[in-house]
């Protein structure tokens, strides 16, 4: 993404997995060396601040200047699946690109199909080759995902074998299919991950179809006594539409530590991401892979966290006295969350459109992001607040900060004042604490803007999903005459309850003409 940049790399995980003792230590290690940016795509457990290993590096590095990206995780689409949720860091989703790597399937019934490889080895040939179930062809639970040991070969022999996505890595369901003497495989997605299709780089001819189309391939399997198929190679599409749309393992809101901080923040390209790769281990990572590659395609959090890395380098080089926060609220005020057409981004695990617990603040626009505008900019006592608000001990805080530092009685810290992009408002139902049916509760949120450009007049505009939540700004109106000049204002939330498990979404756009600085708000009945 920033293809000027230097580059270096602490290794932290191993066969064993990846110690926290060593993402400190190459945490602090970058920090020493003086790096700009640190780009961490490793995720862990949940937990607080205080014990969250990756959180303690990152807030280190954020006092010392250092833009912090991680990723999201790759839980989704299962709400509150996320990880690395820490305010000072930047947590990235996974979209698609408008790029795909198709494959024909045709049926003995003459039905055609579409799926996705990165196969490139010796092909099946053209004539038609029997076609069975995994869950057909095996004495075991695990047939139908083609786990380990699971497949019978003398069933399975010279045959094509449609695996379930799930269980095991999806590479290594092909290796299962051909220790059985399987001679090729189509994986199909469950509803978990609907219509979503990774391409990978299988060790048999292969190719992966969404969940219709797999349907549609179990119905003809048992519709017909010698069912037989036939896959054709790999190929690359361009242009494909729509583009992007949230990919349904990126992990999802709401924040499951703090839910009154919207997470992710962002996602950024992360499905089918082709770079470089050591010729060391094979294209699959599989023991068993004896191609050496110098490039791979690679699909997850871990490729979309890098594109956000390399973004705030190219920021950070046009503007080298912005901090973390302020690049961080650069990327995500000017990300959209719209096409082109107007229609909002998809997400491809429903069909439908996704929201700001799919995306965060939008898809990141690395263009625009030079030129916000306005930012909302955070310091470390903004952090130290932040620790305040959520009625941590200063043993705690110091767990988390490496500092000394006591909050001040006299102070009141809230959450709704820490200085955030993007809003987040966990609200009550009725049966809650306040109880009554109509019950309804004023909150207010603020918010400081920096202006990091010319001199302007930004106006608001409010734009909402929902009835049950009026929402107000004050003042309306914020004139800046100079540069790094703040200003202030107040969000009222008029909330009505409404049944536990309930969302809704609104957003909050400051524009001047010329720049539109926009902050997506979710709303969530608990």
């Amino acid at each position: 993404m920033a293809s000027h940049a230097r580059v270096a790399v602490y290794k932290v995980c191993w066969l064993g997995g990846c110690f926290g003792s060593d993402i400190v230590a190459a945490m602090d290690a970058a920090v020493a060396d003086g790096v700009d940016v640190l780009s961490m795509s490793i995720g862990g457990g949940l937990s607080e601040y205080y014990s969250d290993t990756v959180a303690i590096g990152a807030f280190t590095a954020a006092a010392n200047g250092i833009f912090v990206s991680c990723s999201a995780g790759n839980g989704g689409p299962i709400p509150s699946s996320l990880s690395n949720v820490a305010p000072w860091i930047t947590t990235v989703g996974a979209g698609t690109l408008d790029r795909d790597f198709p494959a024909s399937i045709t049926l003995g019934n003459s039905e055609l199909h579409s799926g996705v490889t990165l196969y490139n080895g010796k092909q099946l040939s053209d004539s038609m080759v029997p076609l069975v179930y995994g869950g057909n062809v095996s004495n075991s639970s695990g047939g139908a995902l083609c786990m380990a040991g699971s497949l019978i070969p003398e069933k399975v022999a010279r045959k094509i074998v449609v695996c379930d996505r799930g269980g095991s890595a999806r590479v290594q369901k092909g290796v299962v299919v051909k220790d059985a003497g399987g001679i090729g495989m189509i994986l199909t997605n469950t509803d978990t991950f609907g219509e979503e299709l990774v391409a990978d780089a299988h060790l048999l001819p292969s190719a992966a179809v969404g969940q219709k189309t797999g349907d549609a391939i179990k119905k003809y399997i048992s519709s017909t006594r010698n069912p037989t198929a036939k896959i054709g190679p790999g190929t690359t599409k361009l242009g494909v539409q729509p583009s992007p749309v949230v990919a349904a393992f990126s992990s999802r809101g709401p924040n499951p530590v703090t839910p009154a901080i919207l997470k992710p923040d962002i996602i950024a390209p992360g499905v089918n991401i082709l770079a470089g790769w050591t010729a060391a281990v094979g294209p699959t990572g599989l023991q068993s892979d004896p191609r050496h590659v110098n490039f791979n395609i690679i699909s997850g959090t871990s490729m979309s966290c890098p594109h956000v890395s390399g973004l705030a380098a190219i920021v950070k080089a046009a503007h080298p006295e912005w901090s973390p926060a302020a690049i961080k609220s650069a990327l995500m005020t000017t990300a959209y969350t719209a096409y082109k057409t107007g229609q909002k981004i998809e997400d491809v695990a429903t069909g439908g459109p996704a929201t700001p617990f799919d995306y965060g603040a939008g898809h990141a626009d690395p263009v625009a992001a030079l030129d916000p505008g306005l930012v909302y900019d955070a310091t470390i006592d903004d952090y130290l607040g932040f620790l305040c608000a959520l009625n941590y001990t200063p043993n705690q805080i110091k767990s988390t900060t490496h500092r000394d530092f006591t909050c001040q009685t006299s102070k009141k810290y809230t959450l709704g004042d820490f200085n955030y992009p993007s809003f987040s408002v966990p609200l009550e139902t009725a049966s809650g604490r306040r109880g009554g049916a109509d019950s309804s509760s004023i909150i207010k949120y603020t918010r400081t803007l920096t202006n990091v450009g010319a001199p302007a007049t930004y106006k608001v505009s409010l734009h909402s999903e929902t009835q049950a939540v009026k929402m107000s700004v004050e003042p309306e109106t914020l004139s800046f005459k100079a540069q790094y000049e703040k200003k202030s204002y107040t969000v009222t939330f008029k909330t009505s309850s409404m049944p536990s498990g309930t969302t809704s979404f609104a957003r909050l756009e400051w524009s001047d003409g010329k720049h539109i600085v926009g902050s997506p708000i979710a709303f969530s009945w608990t």
